[in-house]
């Protein structure tokens, strides 16, 4: 089986290379490397440094390859970077992304694993979201995720394409081996910035607001481990392969963690304090957005193997060290 991956040098996109290698999958990866890493990107997998919308180079790439299946991780990511830049956040994760897709579906490459987000669901109004729920973003990085989303759904109502929306809530973690994990100069997630301050590449950690609607003031997420992430991509990879239908998923583990409980963790396991100040809040952020991740669970009768937010945190803390 092979597999064609846009954006395998990214955090998420080489250790979902990884798990697929580790289960003898063929991997051929695309990235710019604006963002991505090509250290990151496994021997064994083959990498073509390119544009997602260089359509002569993938068209040629998708001829020779013959794959099986199309997994789309390429994009930017910063809610802060998309509130300053939304006309740049349309063009990467919309624009050419659709004309990359137009490309594989041309040329029969007609299933797909798209990389969502949770961010499209805005700031719910209930506990728990479902696949089912309003989207409603609040930022033009969720924006443009969402456009994408709604491209491949109208796209599979005229053509023969069968897709799997995989909407992450907070990736988190490292691979337990150390092969893969977050490198990133302008990081916004919380545990990566945590970790910094653990070996000593910031001298603090700056909660953004402490005043949203939430037990102790702090924004509430629901984190995964990065590894279970990838397994649920390894799941739909072969349940689309096999003729599986379209669907849509979230992937969260159901519970959330305020930042100050994240931070208290972190406190516990180093038992030391992190060092933290308030700032202001972040446009585009929710108070809450915590996962109903049932639908995934039941439909695979899948169990994670990491949801344990101690074990992220350490996992992601052993990363940050060995890349120190």
């Amino acid at each position: 089986m092979k597999i064609l991956i846009t954006g395998g040098a990214g955090y998420i996109g080489s250790h979902v290379c990884n798990m697929l290698l580790d289960s003898g999958f063929e991997v051929t990866v695309i990235d710019s490397l604006i963002t991505g890493n090509k250290n990151l990107v496994p021997k064994k997998a083959e990498l073509i440094v390119t544009d997602i919308d260089d359509e002569k180079i993938v068209e040629k790439v998708i001829l020779k390859g013959k794959f099986n299946l199309v997994m789309h991780f390429a994009g930017l990511i910063r809610v802060d970077e998309s509130v300053k830049e939304p006309q740049k956040y349309n063009e990467y994760n919309f624009e050419k992304a659709k004309k990359f897709l137009n490309i594989c579906f041309k040329n029969k490459l007609n299933k797909v694993i798209f990389s969502s987000t949770a961010s499209i669901y805005g700031d719910p109004q209930k506990e728990k979201v479902d696949e089912n729920d309003l989207a409603n973003p609040l930022n033009p990085y969720a924006t443009s995720k969402l456009k994408l989303e709604n491209f491949i759904i109208e796209k599979s109502k005229k053509t023969n394409i069968n897709y799997v929306i995989l909407r992450y809530f907070n990736v988190a973690g490292a691979d337990e081996k150390l092969r893969s994990g977050l490198i990133s100069k302008f990081s916004t997630h919380l545990i990566k910035r945590a970790c910094e301050v653990v070996v000593g590449k910031r001298s603090k950690l700056v909660i953004n607001g402490n005043d949203y609607d939430t037990a102790d003031g702090t924004p509430v997420r629901d984190f995964i481990h990065v590894t279970d992430l990838a397994d649920i991509h390894l799941i739909s990879a072969k349940y689309l392969i096999h003729n599986g239908k379209s669907e849509i998923f979230n992937c969260g583990y159901g519970k959330g963690y305020s930042v100050k409980e994240i931070v208290e963790s972190f406190n516990q396991i180093l038992d030391k304090k992190i060092n933290f100040e308030i700032g202001p809040r972040r446009d585009g952020d929710s108070k809450m957005i915590i996962a109903d991740s049932q639908k995934f669970k039941k439909y695979f009768s899948w169990k994670p193997k990491f949801n344990d937010i101690k074990y992220i945190i350490k996992t992601a803390i052993d990363w940050e060290k060995k890349i120190k």
